[in-house]
């Protein structure tokens, strides 16, 4: 397994098929598209493997792309690799050659190397179809950015399927040639919520007379903070973040309505769903309190909430050993568990599914700039590891699985 996983990363790392995942990934990140508007992008995935000559389904999920491997061994296990293709809403900061070219857009979570790591796992697969037996399914997915592409790729049911999916994002605490990840929990469910607290206006001098939304959303905000300090097990990830408040625009008019919202999260599906029972009820509670009406949405359809990504521990096993062959035991790393959600969570509840932090930072560069930072800078040389760790991860898997 270590020996055809090293050849792997010798082929992605040859300098014609790196150069060619550099200027996949500088495609793409020059011109980024937000949440199920990534039709170049999708065109570009299309564009590069009719020329490898991979078949695919399009459009899936509106413009997402699943292309399939068979290997030439015949039937066998059905695996899914996944890459998100969208970018996020904001202005790029990096001064070079390949910045983004569309104002306002830019690939500052690393989707642009996804893509293109995904692309070339399927390059380095079609090549090598005789050492496989089974399928491999490559996810080019839309809108994981609050959007739910996932969810949206399951609805369709082109992965039904699938026994097994794995997927990768970049990790800019990590160095070039190290991957993380753990067993279990490894990031949380997240959700949203809005509240719009109603009751009576009037003038300030004479609050007997009015209704104050105020006080109630005030006080709501207050007893939402012990949802997670005296009804979470201080064990269990938890948070509950009210980001915004607003009501009233004069200094002596007590408002008719307040409206206020955040987030919620937790490291279990669970947890999540107790949070969002537990939220509703206590802002209406504390509305009647005080004489006020409340409504509370969590959005479900728009912004559809993320179940925790939790690693299937026998997934997680398999890609550790594929990694540790391939990198070294010493570049294989244990992540700790993070509040930050990830759409993956969808596949992870119907499918053993495996998630992996891929290092994209570069020794030596002076401060790091994470995701979703304007300044984000990714060292490519990561791009043959992730292409080739993908590659060997669902070889490996075929081949296992099929002898069984």
């Amino acid at each position: 397994m270590a020996a055809a996983a090293r050849e792997l990363l010798g082929a992605a790392r040859a300098p014609g098929f790196e150069e060619w995942l550099r200027g996949v990934r500088r495609r793409i990140h020059q011109h980024p598209e937000l949440a199920f508007q990534e039709h170049r992008t999708s065109a570009l995935v299309r564009a590069e493997l009719d020329a490898l000559g991979v078949a695919y389904a399009w459009p899936v999920a509106q413009t997402g792309v699943v292309a399939t491997i068979a290997g030439a061994g015949g039937a066998g296990p059905v695996f899914a690799l996944r890459a998100d293709m969208d970018a996020l809403p904001i202005q790029e900061m990096v001064e070079w050659e390949f910045k983004s070219k569309e104002d306002g857009k830019m690939h500052a979570c690393g989707h642009d190397a996804h893509v293109a790591m995904l692309l070339g796992a399927a390059k380095l697969l079609q090549s090598r179809r005789n050492h496989f037996k089974g399928t491999v399914k490559l996810v080019f997915q839309p809108a994981e950015e609050s959007h739910a592409g996932a969810y949206h790729v399951l609805k369709e049911g082109v992965l039904d399927d699938v026994q097994a999916i794995f997927a990768m994002h970049v990790n800019t605490t990590l160095p070039v040639g190290a991957v993380s990840s753990r067993p279990g929990p490894k990031l949380a469910g997240a959700a949203r919520f809005t509240a719009t607290i109603t009751g009576k206006g009037g003038h300030a001098a004479g609050p007997h007379v009015a209704v104050d939304p105020i006080v109630a959303a005030s006080s709501a905000v207050l007893s939402l903070q012990q949802l997670v300090a005296r009804e979470t097990d201080p064990l269990h990830g938890a948070v509950v973040s009210v980001t915004f408040i607003k009501g009233g625009e004069t200094f002596n008019v007590i408002p008719e309505s307040m409206t206020m919202g955040g987030t919620f999260r937790s490291m279990t599906t669970e947890g999540l769903s107790y949070l969002m029972t537990r939220i509703r009820e206590v802002i209406e509670g504390q509305a009647a309190v005080s004489r006020c009406t409340a409504a509370v949405d969590f959005m479900e359809e728009k912004l559809r909430p993320y179940p925790a990504t939790v690693n299937d521990e026998a997934m997680y096993a398999h890609a550790k050993a594929v990694a540790e062959g391939m990198l070294g035991e010493a570049n294989v790393k244990l992540s700790p568990q993070l509040m930050a959600a990830e759409d993956f969570g969808f596949y992870a509840a119907k499918i053993p599914a495996a998630f992996f932090g891929i290092g994209v930072r570069s020794d030596g560069t002076g401060k790091i700039h994470h995701v979703h930072s304007p300044h984000l800078v990714i060292d490519e040389g990561a791009l043959p590891v992730g292409a080739a760790f993908h590659a060997a991860v669902a070889i490996e898997y075929l081949n296992k699985h099929a002898s069984a």
